[in-house]
């Protein structure tokens, strides 16, 4: 019989709503002139903000100019950058008009229009990015597309709707009476959002979400994160993404902070000091990055050793319930824009030692997991429940257990709750193989520790079995390749050993930094610097049993090949190495 395993514990209150309706009724209640949202002006330094209020005011004109155009109970799309109109319509959408449908805005125009076709949206709203491949839609009648409205446009023309026009449109039919979706009813166990995963190794399955899903993930992620009124979120992450959907978007509304939209990856450091930002989600990539490059500076200044003698001062302070982070290293801080308190990861693996590091330097650093079919966060560690290399603890709503587990307590995760999926759109057979008597089969193998930490080891689908039984876990030998100081990323993977395919060899493929290998080690020759790697390679196999050692390496210089949060598309990546 499975045991029972520990949940995190409930640390704060988390308000009364049962849909992202009542959700944003309660934020307006409680936060009215507080701002929603950010936005730089074309003064530097002066910020213009929009409160919510103003933003609830949209959304229910928006909604009803919608409903008054013919779009009651149909599936709407969305696709764009992260910005405020998305978000707007987004919830103009799911409050009361119909089924919101958010397309991942870095698609090739031949699977947006897929996506388009299999979802059945009879409206989509665009920036101005897609005006081609909306105009080929258009001439080409693809699917029950009827009607387009435009993130960018100011007036309505061509059969065109405006995103600014229909807003006003809606507030002058709420001014002569209209209520039709300011009293919309919500089905809260219905689909409201249909997502298409980003799968890394198949065809995108459409998730069928409900508003239950949805907000009991929220008030499950309100119970342990300390996210308030004066916070500001920097939205980064695709917000099509059910992650950044979830925790970067509806999460920060639900209890009163504020939203500001990265201009994208270049301007992230800028961005951070000029919105004063105190909360980031996002990914492993951007964390390490930020914290190379805060390292490298530090170093720069000759201020290494200060820092290592602070870092021991504050851990020993710390082991005494004194903090002193963000004094002791104050300038850091401040280099960072003053406010930085709380980074959450999620969507892969985190380096226990990055982790480590940015705690040490005064920004609670915490690991998040989670997928789409769960809306999506399963796990999380919070200022009470922290573990190095752990994803935490279940959250409250939820129960666990590990499947099928070998001796040493691995195996697949599954999960039961009321955040998960309603199953896959019009995918009986992938959503049956999914849930199993009400449990979700993550995919991901994991254990359970004997205080109910989660550590994930891998994903299922990855594992590499050799011919004499025994498993690889990709993942941990990335891990260890990602800690040479000069390797971006790598990719482990299972090598047919001459020809046969039963019989597998350990390979990995190493991303490089060309600069810092010309740099620091003067290599510019490609033998040379796979030469340089392999040495690192066998320091790494000597720690490792004989049937771990990486027995063929390949070397490269350009980027992994991606989904849209940065997960390595193994299957894509095998079909490039020759």
């Amino acid at each position: 019989m499975d045991r029972k395993h520990k949940k995190s514990e409930r640390l704060y209150e988390a308000d009364n709503y049962s849909n992202l309706k009542e959700m944003m009724a309660n934020s307006r209640e409680k936060y009215g002139e507080e701002p929603a949202f950010k936005f730089k002006t074309e003064i530097p330094g002066k910020l213009r903000t929009e409160s919510y209020n103003e933003f609830t005011e949209k959304i229910d004109a928006l909604g009803t100019a919608l409903i008054s155009i013919g779009l009651k109970d149909k599936r709407i799309a969305v696709i764009g950058e992260n910005r405020y109109e998305w978000a707007l319509a987004y919830l103009s959408v799911v409050n009361g008009t119909g089924v919101v449908v958010p397309l991942d805005k870095s698609l090739p125009e031949n699977e947006i229009i897929s996506s388009i076709e299999r979802s059945e949206v009879e409206a989509i709203f665009y920036s101005s990015k897609y005006d081609e491949i909306i105009e080929k839609i258009k001439k080409e009648n693809i699917g029950k597309l009827k009607f387009f409205i435009s993130m960018d446009a100011d007036k309505t023309e061509d059969k065109i709707y405006s995103q600014t026009e229909l807003v006003e449109l809606g507030k002058g039919l709420i001014k002569n009476g209209a209520r039709s979706f300011i009293d919309a009813e919500i089905n809260n166990d219905e689909m409201a959002v249909m997502i298409f995963t980003s799968g890394t190794t198949s065809k995108s399955k459409a998730v069928m979400l409900s508003h239950t899903n949805i907000t009991m993930n929220i008030k499950d992620i309100t119970s342990v994160f300390d996210v308030k009124v004066g916070d500001t979120l920097l939205s980064f992450l695709p917000i099509h993404h059910t992650f950044e959907s979830t925790v970067g978007f509806l999460y920060p509304l639900s209890v009163g902070a504020s939203i500001a939209y990265c201009e994208g990856i270049r301007h992230i450091a800028d961005n951070i000091r000029e919105y004063q930002i105190s909360v980031m989600i996002s990914v492993p990539l951007l964390f390490e990055n930020m914290y190379k490059k805060v390292m490298q500076s530090v170093e720069k200044k000759g201020k290494g050793k200060a820092v290592k003698v602070g870092r021991t001062l504050s851990n020993i302070l710390r082991k005494v319930g004194i903090d002193k982070r963000r004094q002791i290293f104050k300038e850091i801080h401040e280099n960072l824009g003053g406010k930085l308190r709380l980074f959450v990861s999620g969507a892969a693996a985190f380096d226990p030692e990055l982790e480590k590091g940015l705690n040490e330097l005064g920004i609670d650093t915490y690991q998040g997991y989670g997928l789409t079919e769960a809306s999506p966060v399963i796990a999380a560690e919070h200022k009470t429940c922290t573990r190095l290399g752990s994803i935490g603890k279940l959250f409250p709503s939820l129960e666990g257990k590990i499947i099928n587990p070998n001796e040493q307590g691995i195996g697949e995760l599954a999960v039961k709750g009321p955040t998960v999926m309603l199953g896959y759109y019009q995918n009986e057979e992938a959503t049956n193989e999914t849930i199993v008597d009400g449990w979700l089969h993550t995919g991901d193998l994991a254990y359970f520790d004997k205080d109910d930490y989660i550590f994930i080891t891998g994903r299922k689908k990855n594992v590499i079995v050799l011919k004499n039984g025994k498993n690889i876990y990709p993942e941990e030998i990335e891990t260890l390749i990602n800690k040479i100081e000069f390797v971006k990323e790598s990719f482990a993977f299972g090598k047919p050993e001459d020809g046969d395919e039963a019989d597998l060899k350990l390979a990995a493929k190493v991303v490089y930094d060309p600069k810092e290998m010309e740099e620091k080690y003067g290599l510019k020759d490609a033998e040379e610097i796979k030469q340089k790697i392999w040495t690192e390679i066998k320091a790494i196999n000597k720690k490792m049993p004989t049937y771990k050692y990486i027995k063929e390496l390949y070397v490269t210089d350009q980027e992994l090949i991606k989904t849209t949060t940065q997960k390595v598309k193994r299957f894509e990546e095998i079909k490039t190495i020759k």
